[in-house]
């Protein structure tokens, strides 16, 4: 399963690479996450393997979820963005700016993963619950180490 979220991840970011080609930044979010959606959940769908009694529950509880954090990606791309536009001319103000953005958008996702476990628990069980933030988390840390490995350190 490791593996096939890895090469999950290496295909999104190539996409994200590729996007560049597009018109706007809200283009290329969109494309990614239209991709993205469809194939996370094709994997979720395969590990939790959820009995029929409690996946309609769950399915619910994920596209709510995955509206919430569909905001929070759009707004850590963007500021992925800013950062490659600002790169070059990189000060203190624009440090600061991007710093706290991060550390604000860092701070709501895991506001949403808490708020959306005891919802989770309640529509199916915790070790289900537990099983998708587990997942979940995966998916994203990986999307996201990937991705920190490209960009460039600041004063590089």
């Amino acid at each position: 399963m490791k593996k096939a979220i890895f090469i999950f991840a290496c295909l999104l970011f190539s996409s994200i690479q590729i996007s560049y080609a597009q018109d706007t930044v809200e283009d290329e979010i969109t494309l990614i996450q239209s991709s993205f959606g469809m194939d996370k959940k094709q994997i979720i769908e395969g590990y939790m393997d959820l009995s029929d009694e409690i996946a309609p529950g769950f399915w619910t509880v994920y596209q709510a979820y995955e509206e919430s954090r569909k905001e929070l990606a759009r707004e850590r791309l963007i500021i992925i963005d800013d950062f490659l536009s600002d790169y070059g001319q990189m000060n203190e103000e624009t440090a600061d700016n991007l710093a706290k953005r991060t550390l604000k958008n860092d701070m709501a996702l895991s506001k949403l993963h808490s708020s959306f476990y005891r919802k989770f628990k309640k529509a199916t069980s915790a070790l289900d619950a537990a099983k998708f933030m587990q997942i979940d988390t995966y998916i994203h840390n990986t999307i996201r180490n990937a991705l920190q490995q490209e960009l460039p350190f600041i004063d590089q």
